[in-house]
């Protein structure tokens, strides 16, 4: 039997949580991104040497997701946000600790423990998403993934000026893993224990048959369209700076400005977005958005011009902005069990951060950043021509042929 449904207050407050734990975790990542120049000559490691280090981050997020599904069915989702955050906090203070003593082993290892948080608490903040989704009967997820990213714009800034007056990167991790605590601990108590436990937030229709996972032609599109996304959204957060800073030639502190115009275009994509996914459509927005990311990643790889550079990265923001919230909604949408779904397709997406930062980092060292780049061109081209597969349940018929 379903829970009552929780007054306008408690839900009220539930909702800002989660964009509280959105928010968080986007101004965690930025404030290490921004960084990665100081950080990377502070290890003293060159690009293919950086790569290998973001590979903890991407080992410990793979971790962490993996098991995800299960977890929140196991514990519920107010148990797996609370331990993920906490290990968020644990991997930047650790990160803050190597960066002090040169350890690009340490550095790496507070890298996994970040993953692992933000691995962990990914599908329980997207299941407890489409829950309030549901109660409130209107488009929010896109909105709470407009959290992060104005958490991203927010420690881009931070990190743009701390950089510029030249505040030593380690200081500038310890002090935001510190910052973060407090917040975290407020908004945790919004969060009703027991949610999504024990496949309580399945779907309507548990006895419907369905295929296994890796039978599900569309789940299978879904996370390739959530793999091209990602990896097209990390590689901006893994490599942006230094992309700038090492092919067209920028200064740091310019560098982690370029990276705010990134940043700027995935918060606009996502606060705006679900206004035209209402008015058109899953399809016709997740192509757009592909098309524009192709558009601003081809301009950063083929034009060299510091004014076009501006105008691609937000270009490129815009493009990445809905490619996760879309794809969790359209996996929550293709039958039962969507705990596990949603941390399927999330799976995908963090393949590509698995697979991004070392894959890039050796191509970059070898053709350069920009040339590299062309991975995700590729991918993005891919997205685009796959788009069909984020249709809604009602539009499935689009999927065997009928047009728009």
């Amino acid at each position: 039997m379903p829970a009552a449904k929780p007054s306008r207050k408690a839900l009220l407050h539930r909702t800002w949580a989660l964009f509280a734990f959105f928010f968080l975790p986007g101004l965690v990542m930025a404030s290490w991104a921004t960084r990665t120049p100081a950080i990377r000559d502070t290890l003293s490691v060159s690009t293919a040497g950086m790569g290998i280090v973001l590979f903890g981050l991407s080992v410990g997020s793979m971790s962490g997701i993996l098991c995800s599904g299960w977890l929140v069915k196991r514990f519920g989702t107010h148990s797996i946000i609370r331990s993920g955050m906490t290990l968020m906090v644990t991997g930047m203070l650790i990160m803050s600790v190597a960066l002090y003593f040169s350890s690009p082993v340490l550095f790496a290892l507070g890298l996994a423990v970040l993953g692992m948080g933000l691995g962990s608490a990914e599908v329980a903040m997207n299941v407890e998403g489409a829950i309030v989704e549901g109660l409130l009967k209107k488009t929010v997820l896109p909105m709470m993934h407009g959290f992060y990213s104005l958490g991203t714009l927010a420690g881009a800034g931070v990190g743009m000026g701390l950089t510029a007056i030249e505040f030593g990167a380690y200081g500038h991790l310890g002090l935001i893993g510190l910052l973060v605590i407090v917040p975290i601990a407020i908004a945790i108590r919004a969060i009703p224990h027991g949610v999504g436990k024990d496949n309580a937030d399945d779907a309507a229709n548990p006895h419907e048959p369905h295929p296994p996972f890796y039978k599900d032609i569309q789940l299978l599109l879904i996370g390739t369209i959530v793999l091209a996304m990602a990896f097209a959204e990390g590689s901006a957060n893994d490599w942006l700076p230094l992309l700038m800073v090492d092919g067209h030639g920028f200064s740091p502190t310019s560098g982690s400005l370029i990276y705010v115009g990134f940043t700027l275009g995935m918060t606009v994509g996502r606060f705006t977005g679900g206004w035209f996914i209402d008015r058109y459509s899953r399809v016709t927005v997740v192509r757009a958005c592909a098309l524009m990311g192709i558009l601003g990643i081809g301009m950063i790889i083929f034009v060299d011009s510091p004014f076009m550079a501006g105008i691609s990265v937000i270009l490129w923001g815009l493009g990445t902005s809905l490619g996760f919230p879309l794809t969790i909604s359209a996996a929550g949408d293709t039958g039962p069990d969507p705990a596990t779904r949603v941390s399927v397709v999330a799976a995908s997406g963090y393949v590509a951060f698995l697979v991004g930062p070392p894959l890039l980092g050796f191509l970059g060292e070898h053709y350069g950043l920009r040339l590299a780049m062309l991975v995700v061109l590729a991918l993005m081209v891919v997205a685009a021509l796959i788009a069909k597969a984020v249709a809604k349940p009602s539009q499935s018929s689009q999927l065997v042929g009928e047009t728009e």
